[in-house]
């Protein structure tokens, strides 16, 4: 590798320029794209987290991730499809917060897995059970990937599936006004009555925001913690997730929001970084 490379110690130098000049271009037009216009640039990170993964997996002949990668689009697809019908049945939005519930759950356990198997490994605890070092680090590798992958989808596809849904039923405007009026029995959420107690017993727990405004239980956790939502579905008022939430296992942990921005970047956008630096570097004759 020396002996290939001597006496281009120059043109290194002016490649790793190139590169370090492209990536913060990108950055800065990355943020200046998300905080103007923050809907198209999250639809097309979107996109690009959902067919990026596709090609290297086609590519390199990983069939496992291609077959879960299959599954998970087809449901959340239908999922997707029953969301964005006109008119919005009344059990679409308990079955997509239940779906988007289900991947939330199901990533984030992946990811402690997967962690614990890397921090495992890394210690070598993997010896007192006679496992390979690079067996019980790949499952961890993995299993940490599937998990954060699988979580920036989901959270994604659960905040288009709520603002088309409560924009549908009427009680949520994402830029404007609701165009119904909330009565005080309603969920602005799916749109059902509340029903409180009666002959039958309590049918469901309700919860209510600190704008007064009260919601099914259900419907309101899928919508702040799935969704993504902060607001109060119909007035926008500011939600306190920390006064909602009384389980610590269920508390959003903003870290963890922080990693999966973080693989969202470096799956969506961090190839088009490289490809661009590729093509300067081929247009200015360096290899």
């Amino acid at each position: 590798m020396y002996k290939m490379h001597r006496g281009h110690e120059s043109m290194h130098v002016e490649m790793i320029l190139i590169f370090l000049c492209t990536l913060v271009i990108a950055q800065i037009v990355l943020v200046q794209w998300k905080r103007r216009h923050g809907r198209s640039y999250n639809l097309v990170t979107l996109l690009q987290m959902w067919v990026v993964p596709l090609y290297f997996t086609i590519k390199l002949y990983w069939w496992r991730f291609l077959s879960m990668w299959g599954m998970f689009s087809v449901i959340t697809s239908y999922i997707l499809f029953k969301a964005t019908r006109k008119p919005l049945s009344g059990r679409t939005p308990r079955l997509v917060y239940k779906w988007f519930l289900l991947i939330y759950k199901l990533s984030y356990a992946l990811g402690v897995v997967g962690y614990l198997a890397i921090m495992f490994t890394m210690c070598g605890f993997n010896l007192l059970f006679r496992i390979k070092a690079r067996d019980s680090m790949d499952f961890g590798i993995v299993s940490l990937f599937y998990g954060l992958y699988y979580g920036v989808m989901g959270r994604d596809f659960a905040e288009i599936c709520s603002d088309y849904m409560a924009s549908t039923i009427g009680f949520y405007s994402i830029s404007g006004m609701p165009t119904r009026s909330l009565s005080d029995n309603v969920c602005a959420v799916c749109g059902q009555i509340i029903v409180q107690l009666d002959e039958e017993g309590l049918t469901e727990n309700t919860y209510q925001l600190s704008c007064n405004h009260v919601f099914h239980e259900f419907c309101i956790r899928g919508w702040c913690i799935v969704g993504k939502k902060q607001t109060c579905p119909y007035c926008k008022e500011k939600v306190d997730l920390k006064r909602m939430i009384s389980n610590p296992w269920e508390r959003t942990h903003f870290l963890y929001g922080q990693i999966l921005d973080w693989l969202r970047y470096l799956v969506a956008w961090q190839p088009v970084v490289i490809g661009i630096v590729q093509g300067i570097n081929y247009s200015l004759g360096l290899e």
